[in-house]
């Protein structure tokens, strides 16, 4: 079943599975502690992850950031370093991902992280077009 959908000028074609409530993929959005960074990227690795996106970033959480000393004056870090994986994997890997970032780049302190999961209803690869869990 195709629907049309029509952004500005443009019209699209959607393929809409005969189940719509049926969701196929989930995106994970990890935010970690830089020092963390190689040893959750390894255990994705071992699981089978194949693809992701890293980026540093900066924000804080309930900690509000810290003070730091340099040459003699206090200077408050509000905005601390940190790294966000982007993902977008099938549902059968989902918690699978999950335990491998928190074990391994839980340290059980204030600042660990935070696994963000949204539904993702499709995927689109640009160089030849597939669609869905073969776009991943």
């Amino acid at each position: 079943m195709a629907r049309k959908v029509t952004i500005g000028r443009v019209r699209l074609s959607t393929r809409v599975s005969e189940d719509s409530s049926r969701e196929i993929m989930t995106k994970i959005e990890t935010i970690i502690q830089t020092s963390k960074l190689e040893a959750v990227k390894n255990a994705l690795h071992e699981i089978g992850v194949e693809g992701m996106t890293v980026l540093e970033v900066r924000g804080h959480g309930r900690q509000k950031g810290h003070t730091e000393v340099y040459r003699g004056r206090e200077y408050t870090v509000d905005l601390i370093p940190k790294i966000k994986i982007e993902m977008v994997l099938t549902d059968d890997m989902v918690e699978k991902a999950a335990q491998a970032i928190i074990s391994s780049a839980q340290t059980g302190k204030i600042g660990d992280g935070k696994i963000f999961l949204s539904r993702v209803d499709d995927a689109i690869r640009i160089r030849n077009i597939e669609r869905g869990e073969n776009a991943l």
